[in-house]
């Protein structure tokens, strides 16, 4: 039997460990899927030294950027994007950090565009805004992030007026604002300039629909939850694995 896992932390809501688990139950893989929940990165190497056999990791926050110093190599997306959410270890142990948020999002964003969705803001500078920037830059959509403080490539939230969400009809929420259980949580936005023009999306997956998507759809906007995007991806870690 196989094994593959989730290196993060505070990872027990994991959506890839219950993801995997029910795709080796539907398509009768003998494999497992474990949790490997770290106080720090540096703990990375035990996971390899006390699962010899691990066939392939997933990385989560805090640690898409932090697992990198601990990786042989990067394919050249995860370089361009800086960060890494899929590591293969291939027969002599070499590690390879691969990125495939950016193929969720891009999969899942594109069908939700249209002709007037030409800019976009990024809220939050985690590892999964670099992959969404990747993917704008890739489907050539301008964009800019916002974080609690300005900076020479950012935003703050006090900036987002009026004008600017005239200019920027897409935002995608890269922060955990609004992840279960504290639901009531959302980017400060001000929601009476944004309307049936803009395209709200949320990476979150739980709760399905959150603060930031009711608010923005009561206004018009078309909203998406990040779920599509989480299952591509995890889809595009299965073939590096297995490839």
């Amino acid at each position: 039997m196989k094994t593959y896992g989730l290196v993060g932390k505070n990872i027990d809501y994991s959506f890839s460990r219950t993801y995997f688990t029910k795709k080796f139950n539907r398509e009768n893989i003998a494999a497992e899927y474990k949790n490997f929940d770290l106080e720090e990165i540096n703990q990375f190497p035990q996971i390899l030294q006390n699962n010899p056999g691990i066939s392939g990791l997933n990385v989560t926050i805090p640690y898409k950027q932090a697992v990198i110093p601990f990786l042989d190599k990067l394919s050249a997306d995860a370089e361009k994007i800086g960060a890494v959410n899929t590591i293969e270890i291939e027969k002599d142990q070499t590690l390879t950090g691969h990125n495939t948020d950016f193929i969720g999002f891009k999969e899942s964003i594109q069908a939700l565009l249209e002709a007037h969705h030409k800019k976009a803001l990024i809220l939050g500078t985690g590892g999964a805004s670099k992959a969404v920037a990747y993917t704008l830059e890739d489907l050539g959509i301008q964009y800019k992030f916002v974080s609690r403080k300005a900076g020479n490539d950012r935003l703050d939230y006090a900036a987002i007026d009026k004008k600017l969400l005239q200019e920027f009809s897409i935002i995608v929420n890269c922060t955990p604002l609004g992840t279960f259980p504290a639901v009531e949580k959302h980017p400060p936005l001000p929601f009476q300039y944004i309307n049936s023009s803009h395209l709200v999306y949320d990476l979150i997956y739980n709760p399905e629909s959150t603060k930031l998507m009711d608010l923005a759809r009561k206004q018009g906007a078309r909203v998406s939850n990040g779920l599509k995007m989480l299952e591509l991806q995890a889809e595009a870690a299965w073939r590096i694995w297995n490839s």
